[in-house]
């Protein structure tokens, strides 16, 4: 992983913000690729992980054990200031260095882990929602790279499901997004 973690959350938060806020209230109850969630359950999931991770920056705990209701008031400009907070807490200085949460992960592991849901979490809610999204290039070398390292013990915590083959031709994206266990090419009704 090359560029700074910091850096490629910014990139990603960017290609989030359009995304997030092109979800029409009627949308909320839709199904997702990612099954366990409808749209609704998933943005509240990308909001509980942007807020989470700011505090694993800190060094403080993150408790994902429970998800509250993230969407009330105007929750889409609330998004776009929670994933700049995530950026900054990410941008600290030595940030990257040492272990974070109660896993012990290398500190950049983590951030990694971050920037693997606010692109493929948004990636679900952009096929969802009829919406066009095109991830970082930067941003898919890095998570490629930690799907491969985090893979075996991401589907045996239930956090991936099963690989799927990606599609000939696949691009570097669908790659990562059937080793997460998705359909690289799901439409609403699959």
């Amino acid at each position: 992983m090359s560029e700074k973690i910091s850096d490629l959350l910014a990139a990603a938060a960017v290609r989030a913000d359009p995304v997030v806020r092109g979800v029409d209230d009627g949308q909320l109850p839709a199904g997702t690729p990612c099954a366990e969630y409808d749209v609704r359950g998933l943005l509240n999931h990308l909001f509980h992980v942007v807020v989470g991770f700011q505090a694993l920056a800190a060094d403080k705990e993150a408790d994902f054990s429970t998800t509250p209701d993230y969407l009330e008031g105007n929750w889409r400009e609330r998004f776009t200031t929670e994933t700049g907070l995530l950026v900054r807490a990410w941008a600290a200085p030595g940030v990257d260095e040492g272990t974070k949460g109660s896993m012990s992960l290398p500190a950049r592991t983590v951030g990694a882990m971050a920037l693997l849901d606010l692109t493929v979490h948004i990636w679900d809610l952009a096929r969802a929602t009829g919406q066009d999204f095109t991830p970082d290039a930067e941003g898919i070398r890095t998570l490629g790279e930690l799907v491969t390292q985090m893979g075996p013990t991401a589907r045996q915590m239930k956090v991936f499901g099963d690989p799927r083959p990606a599609p000939e031709g696949a691009t570097p994206f669908e790659e990562v997004l059937a080793s997460t266990g998705r359909d690289p090419r799901w439409t609403p009704g699959d």
